[in-house]
Formats: C-alpha cells, sequence, structure tokens
C-alpha cells in the first residue's frame, strides 16, 4: 500500500506558494534518478540559498560553514563515484540538489521543492501510491530539530530521508517517523559513551552547558537520566544564548554569557559538558578566552566536536583540554584530492531560462573560502563525512536491488518512495571495510571515537583516544591522553576528595556527591563496592578496628581443657562419682540392713543411679558448646535432679506418715503402702518434668551463640543460647518445688527417732540446692562470659556432691563405723523408746 492522502484543502495554496523555485531555475547533473541534500553552509545567508542556482559572484562576503560544506563535497564524491562504477547501477546515472538549510531557518521551503514535481506544484490527492516527487531520496539535514521537522513532511510519503548526524532517540521511532533511517549511532550511544569517560576518569563532579533549541534540551535531558544511576552529579546546568545567524549579540544575551562563564570560574566543577551546535559557541568560547578561564575539561558533543572553524579560534587551547564524542574516520580514498578539486567540465546545459549566472554544482569560486581549512580537514580524517558517503551508496545499492540491475544494465522503471524506503531498510553491503546495514529502528550502528583536540600541524587535530562500540556498549583503547595541566596530571573535578580507606561519606548538601569523610567505628568496615555511605557491621564472630575495611576473626572464648578452673571442678566431680559409686557398694553389700531400708532402701539405688550418669555426663560442660551439649545441659541433668530430690521428699514424706499419720489414717496409709505410693510419686513427678522440659525445648531454643565479651570486644565468647538460661529457670522451679516440699517435710519429723529424723541432712542437701540455683539464676542475668559456664558447672557438681555426700554420706559413715546401730534390735528399741515418750 502506498501513502494515502490526508492533506486539507487549505495547505494546498501553501504548499504550491513554497514549492515555487526562486527567481532563478535550478541546475542539477544530468540523471536517471535524482538525490535531495540538505546541508547548512553559509551563516549569515538571509533565506533559502539553492546551490544548484545560487549567484556567489563574491563567496568571501559569506561565512562559510566549512563542515557544511565538506558534507556537501562528501555527496557529490559519492555520487560522481557511483555514476563512474560499472557494476553499481550499471547504465543508470545519479543526480542531485542540494540547498543550504541556513542553520535551521529554512528547512519546509526545500523539503516542499523536493516533493513537488516539475512543475514546481504539489497537489493535494487521496492517494499518493503512484505519485513521483522531485528526487527518490533525501540525504540530511544535520540536526534533530531540522530533521524531525522536515520528516513530518517526508512520512507522509513515505519518502526515504537518510540523516547523516541526527542522533535523537525519537527518530528512532518508525511509528512516528517511518521513513527515516539514520548513519549516525544514536544519542543513547553518545551519552553512554561520554558517561564511560567520566567515570574512567573519576569526574563526578560536572557543568553541564545546553543551547536552548531543542538538540541542547533534549540531550541535557537525557545525560541527566544517566548520571542519576552512576554517582555523577552535576554542580549547575545553564542554557547558552543562541546568537542571530551573523553572530550578533544582544546586550542581554552578553550579559547572560558573563554571568556564565562567570559560574564557572566560581565553581569546583572542572569538566563542561556542553550541548550545543557550533554557532552557539564562537562568542562563548571568546568570552571564556576573555576572562581567562582556563584548566577546564570540555567535553564536545558530535555537533562541535570535531568543528575546525572553533579549533582554529586564536588561543582556545588555553581554555584547557577539549575531548569530544564523534563518529570513528574512515578514509575515503581521494576525497581530499576531489574536495579541492577545480571544476574541468563544462556547465551543463540549463533547462530553462535563468535570469543569471549560476554557481552550479562546482561552486569553484567558494574554494578560496574553505582552502584554509584543507589541511586541517585532511589531517583529521572522514568521520562524519563517511556518513554522507555511506548514505548516498546506500540508496544507490536500495535502487540497483528495486531495478534488478545485473551487468548488462537495469530495469529503467519509475521508482515510488514508498517502494523504494523498503529496499534502503534490507540493504547490507561492504564499504571500505565496514558493513552498511539498519537496525530495527533505522539506524547504522558505527562506532564512535573519543576525540581530542590537537594543535600540534604535524598531527591530526582530532587524535582518536577511545573507542566505544555500540553492540557491546563498552569503552575500550583508552590511550594517553596529553592534559592541558602542569606535570601533564588528570584534572580533578570532584565535590569532594576521594575519602581514605575505612572512611564513610556523609553527604552534605543535596548532591551525594558533596559529602565528609567519617572514619567507621570499631566493629564496623567500609565496603565500598555495597554502600560508601554507610560501614557494614563485622559479622559476629569477626571485629575491626576504627577505620578498618575488613574485618577480622573474633577469638572464641569457651571453658576449655587446660583452665584451672576446669581441672579444679573437673577433679570435684571425679571424687562425687568415686564417692557415689563407694555409697552403691556399700548400700549393695548391706542392702537388708535398718539403715539401707529406712534410707528408702531399693528407692536408694533409683537416687544413685542418676547420680552417677550425671557425674559421668560433666564433661558435656567442657569444649565448644553444641545443639546436642546445650540440649544435654538443659534437660539431662535437671532430670537427674528431680529424680533425687523427688525420691529425697517422698521418702521424708513417708517417714512423717509412718510415725505420725499411721494411727491417724491408717486406711490412707494402707493405700499409699498397697499401691506403691512412693514409686507411682516419683514417676508422676519424672513424667510432669519431661512435659515441662519438653514444651521449653520447644518454646527456646538451645542453638549456641556468641557474645561480644564486654571486657574485651576481640573475645567472642561461644556459650549456649540465652534463652537456655530463660528454659534453666523453668526447668529448675519444679526442683525448687520440691526442695521446698522435702525442706518441710524434714522440718516437721525433727521429732521423730534419730535413726529416722533426717532433718538436718535433707535441710542442708535442699537449703544449698535452693540457694545455689537461685544465685546461679541471678548470675546468669546479670552477667554473660565464660565465667558463667564455669559457674553453671560447679553449681551442678556441688548439687550432686551435696546429694552424694549430705544425704547418703552419714548413712555410709554408720554403717562403717558403728556397725552395732545397723541391727533390727536397736531400731526397734529407738521405736519403742519414742512410742512410750510419746504415751
Amino acid at each position: 500500500m502506498g501513502p494515502q492522502g490526508r492533506a486539507a484543502c487549505s495547505l494546498l495554496f501553501l504548499l504550491q506558494a513554497l514549492a515555487e523555485p526562486a527567481e532563478n531555475s535550478e541546475f542539477f547533473l544530468p540523471g536517471d534518478y535524482l538525490l535531495g541534500g540538505l546541508f547548512t553552509l553559509h551563516a549569515n545567508v538571509k533565506g533559502i540559498v539553492h546551490l544548484n542556482y545560487l549567484k556567489v559572484p563574491k563567496c568571501k562576503e559569506y561565512e562559510m560553514k566549512v563542515l557544511g560544506y565538506n558534507l556537501m563535497q562528501a555527496m557529490r564524491f559519492a555520487v560522481e563515484e557511483i555514476n563512474n562504477d560499472s557494476s553499481l547501477l550499471p547504465d543508470v546515472l545519479l543526480g542531485y540538489e542540494m540547498v543550504d538549510s541556513c542553520y535551521m531557518s529554512n528547512n519546509v521551503q526545500p523539503v516542499l521543492y523536493f516533493l513537488s514535481q516539475d512543475d514546481y506544484f504539489l497537489p493535494i490527492q487521496e492517494d499518493y501510491s503512484h505519485y513521483v516527487p522531485r528526487v527518490v531520496a533525501i540525504i540530511g539535514p544535520d540536526n534533530s530539530e531540522a530533521t524531525k521537522t522536515v520528516a513530518n513532511f517526508l512520512s507522509l510519503f513515505l519518502l526515504p530521508q537518510i540523516t547523516y548526524s541526527a542522533i535523537n532517540d525519537e527518530l528512532g521511532n518508525k511509528g512516528r517517523f517511518p521513513a527515516v533511517l539514520r548513519t549516525m549511532p544514536g544519542a543513547d550511544h553518545h551519552m553512554e559513551a561520554m558517561v564511560q569517560v567520566l567515570l574512567h576518569f573519576r569526574w563526578n563532579w560536572i557543568v553541564v552547558l545546553a543551547s536552548g533549541d531543542d538538540y541542547g534540551r533534549e540531550n541535557s535531558h537525557l545525560l541527566s537520566q544517566r548520571l542519576a544511576h552512576r554517582d555523577i552529579c552535576i554542580a549547575f546546568q545553564e542554557t547558552l544564548p543562541t546568537p542571530q545567524p551573523d553572530q550578533t549579540m544582544t546586550p542581554q544575551d552578553q550579559e547572560r554569557l558573563e554571568a556564565i562563564v562567570g559560574k564557572l570560574q566560581q565553581s569546583t566543577a572542572r569538566v563542561v559538558v556542553v550541548f550545543s551546535p557550533e554557532l552557539a559557541l564562537h562568542n562563548f568560547f571568546g568570552e571564556v578566552l576573555r576572562q581567562n578561564f582556563t584548566g577546564a575539561v570540555w567535553i564536545a558533543s558530535e555537533s562541535w566536536a570535531i568543528d575546525p572553524v572553533l579549533h582554529n579560534l586564536a588561543e582556545v587551547q588555553r581554555a584547557g583540554t577539549f575531548l569530544g564524542i564523534t563518529t570513528q574516520s574512515v578514509p575515503i580514498p581521494g576525497f581530499s584530492e576531489f574536495r579541492v578539486r577545480r571544476s574541468r567540465l563544462g556547465r551543463p546545459a540549463l533547462n530553462r531560462s535563468s535570469g543569471g549566472a549560476t554557481c552550479n554544482q562546482e561552486c569553484d569560486t567558494c574554494l578560496n573560502t574553505t582552502a584554509s581549512f584543507n589541511s586541517i580537514l585532511t589531517l583529521s580524517g572522514e568521520r562524519v563525512v563517511y556518513s554522507v558517503y555511506s548514505s548516498v551508496y546506500a540508496v544507490a545499492h536500495a535502487l540497483h536491488s528495486f531495478l534488478g540491475c545485473n551487468q548488462s544494465g537495469c530495469r529503467k522503471d519509475v521508482v515510488y518512495p514508498w517502494q523504494l524506503l523498503p529496499e534502503i531498510r534490507k540493504v547490507n553491503f561492504t564499504l571500505l571495510g565496514h558493513q552498511i546495514f539498519f537496525n530495527e529502528q533505522g539506524d547504522l550502528s558505527l562506532n564512535l571515537e573519543v576525540i581530542q583536540w590537537r594543535w600540534d600541524l604535524s598531527q591530526n587535530p582530532f587524535r582518536s583516544v577511545a573507542s566505544y562500540q555500540p553492540f557491546k556498549r563498552q569503552l575500550k583503547h583508552i590511550q594517553d591522553i596529553s592534559w592541558n595541566t602542569p606535570n601533564n596530571t588528570i584534572p580533578v573535578s570532584m565535590c569532594s576528595k576521594n575519602c581514605q580507606p575505612g572512611q564513610k561519606k556523609k553527604p552534605v548538601g543535596l548532591h551525594p556527591c558533596c559529602f565528609e569523610c567519617i572514619d567507621c567505628a570499631p566493629g564496623t568496615f567500609l565496603n565500598q563496592t555495597l554502600d560508601e555511605f554507610d560501614c557494614q557491621p563485622c559479622p559476629s564472630s569477626e571485629w575491626s578496628h576504627r577505620k578498618d575495611t575488613s574485618c577480622f576473626k573474633r577469638k572464641l572464648a569457651f571453658l576449655e581443657w587446660d583452665e584451672a578452673p576446669t581441672i579444679a571442678v573437673v577433679l570435684l566431680a571425679s571424687l562425687g562419682f568415686l564417692s557415689t559409686l563407694a555409697v552403691v557398694v556399700i548400700f549393695w553389700r548391706h542392702a537388708q540392713t535398718p539403715v539401707v531400708r529406712s534410707a528408702g532402701g531399693p528407692m536408694c539405688f533409683l537416687m544413685l543411679a542418676p547420680l552417677l550418669m550425671a557425674y559421668a555426663a560433666v564433661p558435656v560442660y567442657v569444649g565448644p558448646p553444641s545443639v546436642s551439649s546445650c540440649l544435654f545441659r538443659q534437660a539431662f541433668f535437671t532430670l537427674c535432679f528431680t529424680v533425687c530430690i523427688s525420691c529425697i521428699t517422698v521418702r521424708s514424706f513417708q517417714i512423717v506418715c509412718v510415725f505420725k499419720m499411721a494411727r491417724r489414717l491408717p486406711r490412707a496409709y494402707g493405700c499409699w503402702g498397697r499401691y506403691h505410693g512412693p514409686y507411682v510419686f516419683v514417676a508422676s513427678v519424672v513424667m510432669l518434668k519431661l512435659v515441662i522440659v519438653a514444651s521449653s525445648i520447644l518454646a527456646t531454643t538451645a542453638m549456641p551463640t556468641t557474645r561480644v565479651d564486654p571486657d574485651d570486644p576481640r573475645i567472642m565468647i561461644l556459650s549456649c543460647n540465652p534463652n537456655y538460661h530463660r528454659g534453666l529457670l523453668i526447668n529448675t522451679s519444679l526442683d525448687l518445688l520440691l526442695s521446698v516440699l522435702g525442706f518441710g517435710f524434714a522440718y516437721t519429723g525433727k521429732e521423730l527417732p534419730t535413726n529416722y529424723n533426717e532433718a538436718k541432712f535433707i535441710t542442708f542437701c535442699m537449703t544449698f540446692y535452693f540457694s545455689s540455683s537461685v544465685f546461679l539464676c541471678t548470675f546468669m542475668a546479670v552477667y554473660s562470659g565464660v565465667l558463667v559456664t564455669i559457674l553453671d558447672l560447679l553449681v551442678t557438681v556441688l548439687n550432686l556432691l551435696g546429694i552424694s555426700l549430705g544425704y547418703f554420706g552419714p548413712k555410709c559413715y554408720l554403717i562403717l563405723f558403728y556397725p552395732e546401730r545397723n541391727t533390727p534390735a536397736y531400731f526397734n528399741s529407738v521405736i519403742q523408746g519414742y512410742t512410750m515418750r510419746k504415751d
């Protein structure tokens, strides 16, 4: 489907009026297919200037834009080279017409002229599928604002437009600009290359100057968005006043320039990024030199990165170091000679009467204006020139394909714009060693280069110092740069100097690049890759000194075998184990004697077995704690104590029952004995204790933890989890209750016969256990350290010894040294004496 006509009738008069040619008729090289080109050539020519009929009797009166003239010659060179090539478009000649867009003031009239036909009228039609404009494709313009203006017209006709210098990323929107293609990488890649230059040299404090047009606003905004994620701050941003085409400045604009340069003088930023067409920079750099602002790094956007006129500005090198982002240099054989070649061809015949002499395509009289720049253009290589050169070749290859060209020739068909556009999109060929093809956005991904301005006449004035590959989005091959600074040192552009290792940044003001440096406190370190503004705490097992960049392992402290307190407690535990084992042997041999039976008989062995196991398990307190050892401490030892204390309690209760309650409650006493009351009581208590221990373990964790030694932060105390102490307190609560009951029963039976009166021994055991447990829990609540583990173990061993020696010791003493008291007759006599006293 071709383009459809949508224009209103009211637009017809405008189009017809604008399409009318100037007084002089156009001239163009004879050709079967005609190209249109828009170039900015003269800065102070008013109105449209059509090269093909430009009357230039005195070209020196005009201020020639050298780059524009250079690009115009590149288009001419490419057309002549293609016309002389028998393999590309054989028997087909390309022609061209070029116009001067006069910076940006003259874009609409030329494009309407290109869209018109030979009668200079642009008719309004319902369907433009079979409409043939004056040209088959347009090369240019050179800036984004003008390109979008032109594209809004050309897109209605799907007339191919290849821009060689416009970088605005909106042009890649094929829905809005379906006919636009570019032989220059988009702004996204230019900004990325620029940001990577800033990052490479660690410049995070910059100034952005932008022109007041769309180009300056859009690119400065895009750069600001990129910098927001790269820790680079903009000290301030200013808009440069745009002069008139004749370079005149109003007093207000002059004051504005003076204020901007004065602000640069006062700023600590020494890197200035400038987005502006070169037209607005002549007066600006004149003011920079007038105020003697030196030592800066100027980063040029592609619009003026290789401008020879600015480079040739008197004493501009005093302003500092100039870096720029531009396309790569691709030498074009023969072009330098062609650029300054005088015409040797006769003037083509006029196709209509002319009102006077014309310049025609050669413009020989204008060569003198740019002759002084020929050497600098030759040395600088062909950068944007190659973009124009490849644009023309892309159109030629598309025509070659569309016309079905072969060695014998091409079809001489009418070429409609909408038919040629897809062919241009599909081209894929090699030109001077580079692959030419357009991506989905219609862009040609040539490499970019970072160049430095040099003023040594024997060298390239725009020397490449780095390259940027769009596909990889990476800056590579960075070479040494000659800095315009004392001792050739890299300029520093930072709001604040870099902090020393181990110092964090504390923001000052609104910019994150402005900060003060603060030492990291002990126990913290600075990991710059994670966060430069906050010190990270060391892991629990590590420590650091003030201003450290890493942590070191703490020394772990726990109860060890070679420590004196450990040895002393283990010796006590060994003594307790041996003494308890001796009690077991003595009680086993005298199991049927009255002393053993009065102490509990078989229940004594129920008490002695847990005591032996508890003594044997004392080593779990020594060495680094683990989950199992903490659980062992929390559950096993308290179960052993519960069995022993419940046996003592029930034994005290049973003695009181025999002597004081048997007569008063005979039936209850009978049930107590018949159903093995003591064992049922002990079993019930143990079951209750198991429930408490299990609930405590589920509610709290016994996972070992490390805590900082309050006296020495370099030491980490490895101990059971603090929850272990709360669990221990819960588990001990039942034992404390039993000890109070046992003490009460023993005190009640203080008047019993001497052989059955165990009040003193039970009181001693229970009082010691109660007081030691309360002391241990209190100590754990107020102190944390290895001493807690030592004290916990010591209290455990002493409680075991209290039962072993305090309760069983006197009975063993009686068995071994007073055997005459360990007889039934003696016990009966004691009971009879107690009974007679009661009666």
